[in-house]
């Protein structure tokens, strides 16, 4: 070829790498910047673990975590102010038992939707839940993969979740959305479209448990969520049923400690209970109908409960006076003796809402957190809600999504932080205006909400 030739070729070429390069060049500097520091200044600070408040405090922010706290006025050139004037800074609330994909719609739509429609709906939620304050969700069932990915790359809003992906259950348990059509089931074989979709997997031998855990963890579960017991809202698995056997609960939590984190399992009954303690599972979701003896086994065990003061407006959600409904007013009935039990036993206490298929309960997940002074003071209450809560995810281990302290207000802490109007630990009902009362909203030293 003529070396005029060759020159054209390689201008050509050089052209051409040029604007296939463009598009990476164009990513890369679209990537999200890092968030200026932050300086609250005069700030109370409720950091997550006591139970009252720091005299006057300064509290700096550098990239997503707090960097110093100083009781004298510091100086952070070039950051951006926040003037606290004796306003309550503490850390985003956490909500260790939340249900991205099926919080906001109602059941009907959950069955049957759209898993694209489900997703929007979802990614809504989640924008709505990060403004009211929290900052923090473990999800124990369903496909929220997705919607995890969206937000942590900065594509959708919400708080940071800790997924569990499909809740894994028996043939005929809580779960297992099927009608009798459709059985009979192949062993190994996909269950129904909430298994094909992500939301629930059926499992009824160990090795198949093994497969649905380790399938969960392959897609970046941080903990692995099963269902020991009967449910409310599914239609096949009346309360007083024990799911899983002493060695499929054990395969799980096996399977899930070669991983470095763990299993919890929704339990009502004693028995659904107790097996899930003797096969080495440390958290028990609700607990909601065990008896002096279990909460005893469980201090004696160490094992986490992480229970709800359920609202009788979840009922709401099923018709009048169907299985389903009956089944959620003997659940709601238990909350009072759960609770008592857990005081009497001092027992490691979470909490979390449950709020399923209703975006007006949804909005009244602040409500549901009050809710527990009820059994607790304002302190208590928001201790658990923050610092106790983190202290369960940190079960996770390695497997946790995010680097750093959460649920506290400290120096090297992960920086989610609320400015609240007014003192919380004397008044509850601040935080259930979170509209009004929450003037800053900051999640990974970002601001999501700030003072005009």
């Amino acid at each position: 070829m003529p070396h005029h030739l060759l020159r054209l070729l390689a201008h050509a070429l050089a052209c051409i790498g040029v604007l296939i390069a463009m598009p990476i060049a164009a990513q890369q500097s679209a990537s999200p910047e890092v968030a200026p520091a932050t300086l609250f200044t005069n700030v109370r600070i409720f950091d997550g673990t006591h139970a009252q408040l720091t005299p006057p405090r300064h509290v700096l922010v550098e990239g997503n975590r707090i960097s110093r706290i100083s009781a004298t006025p510091l100086e952070a050139a070039g950051a951006r102010r926040i003037e606290g004037n004796g306003r309550t800074l503490m850390p985003g609330l956490i909500d260790v038992h939340w249900h991205s994909m099926f919080a906001a719609v109602p059941i009907q739509t959950a069955m049957s939707a759209d898993n694209g429609y489900l997703n929007i709906v979802a990614a809504a939620e989640s924008r709505r839940t990060l403004l009211r304050g929290f900052t923090t969700v473990r999800d124990v069932g369903g496909a929220v993969f997705g919607l995890k990915a969206a937000i942590d790359a900065g594509q959708a809003e919400g708080p940071r979740i800790f997924p569990s992906g499909a809740m894994i259950t028996v043939t005929s348990g809580h779960g297992d959305f099927r009608d009798a059509s459709d059985l009979p089931r192949a062993v190994g074989q996909p269950g129904s479209r909430h298994d094909v979709v992500g939301d629930s997997a059926i499992a009824d031998t160990p090795d198949e448990v093994r497969v649905r855990v380790r399938e969960m963890l392959m897609r970046g579960a941080s903990q692995i969520k099963l269902t020991a017991g009967g449910g409310v809202s599914s239609p096949h698995s009346p309360l007083d049923v024990v799911s899983f056997s002493e060695p499929e609960l054990r395969a799980a939590q096996d399977a899930a400690r070669d991983w470095g984190t763990y299993v919890t399992v929704h339990a009502y009954t004693p028995e659904a209970i107790t097996r899930a303690i003797r096969a080495g599972i440390p958290c028990i979701e609700h607990a909601s109908l065990m008896d002096d003896a279990t909460a005893r086994l469980m201090r004696d065990r160490g094992i986490w409960l992480s229970t709800q003061p359920l609202p009788p407006e979840l009922a709401n959600a099923f018709p009048p006076d169907s299985d389903q409904w009956h089944k959620a007013q003997e659940v709601f009935a238990g909350t009072e003796q759960t609770y008592a039990l857990a005081k009497k036993y001092r027992l490691k206490t979470a909490f979390g809402t449950d709020v399923l298929f209703s975006r007006a309960l949804a909005a009244r997940q602040n409500h549901i957190l009050a809710s527990l002074t009820r059994w607790y003071t304002p302190a208590e209450t928001l201790i658990m809600a923050t610092g106790t809560n983190a202290q369960l995810l940190t079960l996770s281990g390695k497997r946790s999504p995010y680097a750093g302290r959460l649920g506290v207000v400290e120096e090297g802490a992960l920086a989610d932080l609320l400015l609240v109007n007014g003192d919380p630990l004397s008044d509850i009902s601040v935080i259930t205006d979170p509209a009004r009362n929450f003037e800053v909203i900051m999640k990974d030293g970002v601001l999501v909400k700030g003072l005009p």
